[in-house]
């Protein structure tokens, strides 16, 4: 008999009402393991720590699971996880509900700034989920873009088509339904009644029907006995009466000698169509499907018990007492930045003050001039021509920016020492008044401020956590001495390392280290496992990339769209021996994005476009007999691999270790190097509005703007996106 890997629709129904009895439990964190098992942490007042785990890979499941049962936490936490903790953390678990009949539970989070609803779809593919309060995709494991419904980060949640509930369906329209069918009775329960095969079969025997009967000689009698059936069915499922099973394989005595039985279904009450199956009964029904997918797991690997007597290794808590101790240095040397950045931002503004006639003067000029359509360029000639001629104004102003419509001036200020002056400079909107720059320094220092709040309440927070770090080696070593054999870790530390990483958004100043690679010239980008990826920006780059830099083992990837650039994944330098490399589908899939988001799909405003990769001896620029190839463009031979409906969308985001540049490709390569990052798909925005919107995100999140000024500003930004309108996703 096939082991169980999914629960069904009435399973589900099952659990939700004993999943709702965790109402009101707060998040802790969330964790994915192997891109398909999500593991969220609750902290519930009566039950203590509380452990919902969602499956949607081969196997799909979603139920609160035993602390013994569940893995280590795994390292650094993917995008999902990490979104989730930002929106979810302290959140209350405010119940779940089934959507319909179907193998989909929306599991709802409330939170004082924000709500959000994990939709877990346990069928077809799998995916979770994250909306916000509007029904808006924040994120989701999986990407889905299909002509009946689309999930994707920027949209709106669509939920499949409506299907039948056969536990709520009235007599009348369940015999309405079953007479509309042309099969016989219990294959018509099972796809036009939507229970599957074994409730199906369950059903029939229960309401003594001959399950082959064919619709077409069933009587009423018959259809009122089903119909009964799955009432008495419906309504213990309702009122939460259950008596769990997980059921056994039925194992002979010379097996039962060599192994354990292995485990093959989890059932909410006990089963007819399993009579004579061993099996082991439960006080819940979630408590079952837990024992059951741990037992499956353990199938599935092969793992043994562990030896009774085996102790826990014994956790490095003076690394990690001495990582909580530079968190705070780190938080400590923040504080004291922020009170530097807010005294620096006011005391611009007063100098704006100070100095009104001559800012105002420089302004005015601005701004007349641009009434009268004068370009950014020609004012600035103008200004350093007053510069030359020794008006102030004009001597005052060091740069003018028409990208940002901003004016930087130099202004003097007092010394704290009292010798001499120093020499301030202050960035001004060009289009407002001294006031309103005045003001926007001013609200500036309330916002760096602020900032300085928060760092505060993290170093407390940190403090806590020091000092329950110091209480559960206390605690361990205890245990130990008493050989108590309890003591060990509660699956989270393997995560940690993430909460010691540099805040590069909060540093007061970031150090520039910039790259200086042969690469650079080109479209380029890093997959996630390491690969460099090159494309061309125009038909000479196109041509060049392969005739110069298309190694033996790299992987040729163009667009089924017309206009799409020359894209190769390396698998060595351009100076470098390489080995025949087998890339992961991951890493392909990234470079096939790359290759449409920068292509004519993009610029033509699809979501999404077909590419393919072939082998550099398939390429080719001697053409067919009477046939021309344009400047850039190629012959390909042979069988083509094809990519197809890859989504339109690039990161473009601020690396600050271990150089500092700009960085932009496929999200899933982009967002984890990059320091923080924007996402952007094909929109309204011309190329060059899109980059001045990314600028300005970006700069507002580091409070050292100036090091985004230089390693990313908007004309940087702008190498990173496609032609074309952009929108940005996040």
């Amino acid at each position: 008999m096939d082991q169980k890997r999914e629960l069904s629709s009435i399973d589900l129904a099952a659990l939700v009402t004993e999943l709702n009895r965790y109402e009101g439990a707060k998040v802790d964190k969330a964790y994915l393991y192997d891109d398909d098992l999500l593991r969220l942490k609750l902290r519930d007042f009566d039950r203590g720590r509380v452990e919902l785990m969602i499956e949607v890979g081969d196997v799909k499941r979603a139920h609160v699971a035993d602390a013994e049962h569940v893995a280590d936490a795994p390292g650094r936490p993917p995008n999902f996880a990490k979104m989730l903790r930002n929106r979810m953390s302290g959140a209350d678990f405010a119940g779940v509900e089934q959507y319909e009949f179907d193998r989909i539970l929306t599991f709802e989070f409330e939170r004082e700034d924000e709500n959000t609803t994990l939709v877990a779809e346990l069928f077809g593919q799998g995916n979770v989920a994250a909306l916000d309060e509007t029904g808006e995709v924040v994120g989701s494991l999986s990407t889905v873009r299909l002509k009946s419904r689309t999930v994707a980060p920027g949209s709106q949640y669509e939920y499949p088509a409506s299907r039948l509930n056969p536990l709520d369906v009235s007599l009348g329209g369940f015999k309405r339904n079953m007479r509309e069918s042309d099969s016989d009775v219990v294959r018509t329960l099972a796809t036009q009644l939507n229970l599957g095969g074994l409730y199906a079969e369950e059903v029939c025997t229960r309401a003594g029907v001959e399950k082959e009967t064919p619709i077409d000689e069933a009587t009423d009698d018959q259809l009122r006995a089903l119909h009964e059936a799955l009432e008495r069915i419906g309504d213990r499922l309702r009122s939460g009466d259950v008596d769990p099973r997980v059921y056994e394989e039925e194992l002979s005595e010379s097996e039962a000698d060599d192994r354990d039985p292995r485990v093959v279904d989890v059932t909410p009450f006990p089963l007819s169509e399993h009579e004579g199956l061993p099996s082991v009964g439960f006080d819940s029904f979630n408590a079952a499907v837990d024992e059951y997918f741990y037992r499956l797991d353990r199938d599935d690997t092969g793992e043994g018990e562990a030896p009774a007597d085996a102790k826990a290794s014994r956790p490095d808590f003076e690394e990690e007492i001495a990582k909580q101790e530079r968190i705070i240095e780190q938080q400590e040397g923040a504080i004291e930045g922020f009170e530097e950045q807010a005294e620096a931002e006011r005391e611009r503004a007063e100098l704006l003050y100070a100095n009104y006639d001559l800012v105002d003067e420089v302004l005015s000029t601005v701004q007349e001039a641009r009434e009268s359509e004068v370009p950014w360029d020609e004012i600035a000639e103008t200004l350093d021509a007053g510069a030359e001629r020794g008006i102030p104004a004009a001597e005052a102003v060091v740069d003018v920016d028409g990208g940002e419509g901003t004016v930087t001036v130099e202004l003097e200020a007092g010394s704290d020492d009292g010798e001499g002056v120093d020499a301030v400079r202050v960035e001004l909107d060009a289009s407002a008044g001294v006031e309103v720059n005045a003001d926007r320094l001013y609200q500036e220092a309330k916002r760096i401020e602020g900032k300085k709040e928060g760092a505060m309440e993290a170093i407390e927070s940190t403090r806590r956590e020091l000092e329950a770090v110091k209480e559960r080696k206390a605690e361990w070593e205890a245990e130990q001495a008493a050989d108590d054999g309890d003591g060990g870790s509660d699956g989270d530390e393997g995560d940690d390392d993430e909460a010691y990483e540099t805040d590069w958004l909060s540093r007061a100043s970031i150090p520039i280290r910039s790259p200086d690679d042969w690469y650079d010239r080109f479209r380029w980008f890093h997959t996630s496992t390491g690969y460099l990826v090159i494309g061309g920006r125009n038909a000479d780059q196109n041509e060049e990339l392969v005739k110069k830099y298309m190694g033996k083992h790299d992987r040729f990837f163009h667009t089924q769209a017309h206009g799409g650039p020359v894209t190769l994944l390396k698998a060595a330098g351009p100076s470098e021996s390489a080995d025949p490399v087998d890339f992961s589908e991951e890493t392909l899939r990234e470079v096939a994005q790359f290759a449409v988001s920068y292509s004519s799909d993009w610029k033509d405003g699809r979501g999404a476009g077909d590419a393919y990769m072939v082998e550099p001896d398939q390429v080719s620029k001697t053409p067919e007999s009477g046939e021309y190839i344009e400047k850039g463009s190629f012959v390909i031979r042979g069988d083509r691999t094809y990519f197809e409906d890859v989504p339109c969308r690039i990161a473009v985001g601020v690396q600050c270790e271990p150089v500092t540049q700009a960085i932009g490709g496929p999200p899933s390569a982009i967002v984890d190097p990059a320091a923080t990052s924007v996402t952007l798909e094909p929109g309204m925005y011309a190329q060059n509005d899109a980059a001045m919107m990314v600028y300005r995100e970006l700069k507002g999140r580091f409070a050292d703007q100036s090091f985004v000024r230089k390693v990313a500003s908007a004309d940087q930004l702008q190498e990173f996106l496609p032609p074309g309108g952009s929108d940005i996703v996040d």
